[in-house]
């Protein structure tokens, strides 16, 4: 079961949201609350898998309600999903850096939310990455230089598998692509995200984009 909690300001929304998870075997909705300085009360008291956030409420906006969730928690943290109105929204660029796991557009249809509730909670796949990377191209100039020594440590095999993941290819892309079972590919990814210090599949896509590994 994949408890999820709620975080918006709009009672309406928050309504229908909660309507479509509850209709779901394995989901719950355990928590929600209407502004961003309620989300680490919420989270230590009822420990969601996944949060949904608004990227921006009138008194903590999303990005610090991310922030502030992963710099107390570090591992505990649960996974967050960012929602944000507009494809280009700076704020979703900043959410992403505090340490989200993805956006999603608010008229994202209901069976793509679920999936992404899923695939978040999973830790398995990039939650709109060909988006995510068009949103840093729109609001974050590449570095200057290459990748630095955390790349280095990667092997070549690594390396490969990275740059796919980069772009936006599930486990099971990867895996017909590169004839590898999807539990190779799934180490591959984690032992590369540990050796670069990420914290998901789409700090791996903004690295490889600010690096110009793309």
């Amino acid at each position: 079961m994949i408890r999820v909690a709620l975080v918006d300001d709009q009672a309406l929304f928050r309504t229908g949201i909660g309507m479509v998870i509850a209709s779901q075997p394995d989901m719950e909705l355990v928590a929600e609350a209407g502004d961003g300085d309620a989300v680490l009360g919420l989270v230590e008291q009822h420990s969601p898998d996944v949060v949904l956030v608004d990227v921006r409420m009138p008194v903590l906006d999303g990005v610090s309600a991310t922030r502030q969730l992963v710099e107390r928690l570090g591992e505990r943290a649960p996974k967050v999903l960012i929602f944000t109105t507009f494809d280009l929204d700076d704020g979703a660029v900043n959410a992403i850096e505090a340490g989200a796991s993805g956006f999603l557009l608010k008229d994202t249809r209901p069976e793509m939310l679920l999936e992404a509730i899923r695939a978040v909670a999973d830790g398995s796949q990039v939650v709109a990455a060909s988006a995510t990377r068009a949103l840093f191209e729109h609001a974050r100039p590449r570095r200057a230089g290459g990748p630095g020594p955390e790349y280095d440590t990667l092997t070549p095999r690594e390396r490969e598998i990275m740059l796919l993941a980069a772009k936006g290819m599930s486990n099971a892309e990867i895996a017909a692509s590169e004839f590898l079972s999807e539990a190779t590919v799934k180490t591959h990814i984690s032992r590369i995200l540990t050796k670069m210090a990420l914290r998901d599949r789409v700090q791996l896509v903004v690295y490889a984009y600010e690096h110009s590994l793309l």
